[in-house]
């Protein structure tokens, strides 16, 4: 499963790194090659969120010859110590995959001048701190219209990890999603307080079937696979995030969300080797190809055309700008 999550991510590289990485010298430090590190909230191969992010990091060894490290499970309350730990260690860029990283980003990067340091979905920066924001909220937009377009009881069900505000966003534009097609949908929503407790996110959703959900979501990374299995168990339908979760449970999983985490950590690589790297807050997504939803896999031929032709068409809107998916950070 892992080399098919890592190769699905490779592919996904490929397509982007043209759009975000053009080709460049390799820089070169005292030991011969760019360091370059990242920190993950679980594990590399969680077949979602995490497992994106190493796909990067990868690609960016590959195709740069650099030296990379990772630590993962880093918890929230470790972040500044291991931005701290590889600084110290000489790293070019470090990287936190994840906006609890933004803060501790920031607090350690005045200590380290020198340091190139980035935080995913972060909205917190320095002068030599980056963060890069994707839409999510757009993918989730669309999930939330496929999963209320979907339901036959009219209750759907979404589980997050944390609640905050990169999580929040996706959820809120879920509803708002859902309620695009049937203003009368009941959206349960949960957040477990974890990105790694698969046993916590499978009991969420159980919940979410008891009380008559027949389409469970989630954006809760490790966690969130849980959810796929309890719509498995009970027979419901379920959406992915972040990769393309069919193959988690191909009769199960409709479509997914779908991030191209690997073009972010190829642009910054690439900035840092070009000497351009700068500090701020940036955004990104279905325009630029770093959002997205995947296809319907083995659903192809269960979802009515009516609906794949609605998604096609809002997702179009989104393109163009003539819909924009309000980003509510709170609830």
């Amino acid at each position: 499963m892992r080399k098919k999550v890592l190769l699905a991510c490779l592919v996904v590289v490929l397509g982007c790194s043209v759009l975000f990485a053009g080709g460049a010298a390799e820089k070169k430090d005292a030991s011969g090659k760019l360091k370059v590190a990242l920190l993950l909230s679980g594990p590399a191969n969680d077949q979602g969120w995490n497992a994106i992010a190493f796909a990067g990091l990868k690609a960016a060894e590959e195709q740069y010859n650099i030296e990379t490290a990772y630590s993962e499970n880093v918890g929230i309350a470790d972040g500044e110590a291991a931005f701290r730990d590889y600084a110290a260690q000489g790293y070019d860029l470090v990287i936190g995959h994840g906006f609890q990283f933004g803060e501790p980003a920031v607090r350690v990067s005045s200590q380290f001048p020198k340091t190139k340091f980035m935080a995913i979905e972060s909205n917190s920066f320095s002068e030599n701190t980056a963060s890069y924001v994707m839409a999510c909220e757009q993918a989730g937009y669309l999930m939330g219209m496929l999963s209320a377009s979907m339901s036959k009881t009219g209750t759907i069900g979404i589980v997050g990890g944390f609640e905050q505000p990169s999580i929040v966003k996706v959820v809120e534009a879920y509803k708002l999603g859902a309620k695009k097609v049937n203003p009368s949908i009941r959206v349960l929503e949960a957040y477990v307080s974890s990105f790694t407790d698969v046993s916590l996110g499978k009991e969420a959703g159980l919940s979410m079937a008891d009380q008559g959900a027949d389409v469970l979501s989630h954006i809760a990374n490790q966690a969130g696979t849980g959810v796929i299995k309890a719509a498995e168990e009970r027979g419901l339908l379920a959406t992915g995030d972040s990769y393309d979760q069919n193959s988690i449970a191909p009769n199960t999983v409709m479509a997914s969300t779908v991030y191209s985490v690997p073009a972010l950590v190829l642009t910054a690589v690439d900035k840092v080797i070009q000497n351009t790297y700068v500090g701020g807050v940036y955004n990104l997504g279905m325009k630029e190809g770093v959002v997205d939803i995947s296809g319907y896999n083995s659903f192809e031929d269960k979802i009515p055309q009516q609906v794949k032709l609605l998604i096609a068409d809002i997702k179009a809107k989104i393109l163009d700008g003539s819909l924009k998916v309000p980003v509510i950070e709170s609830k």
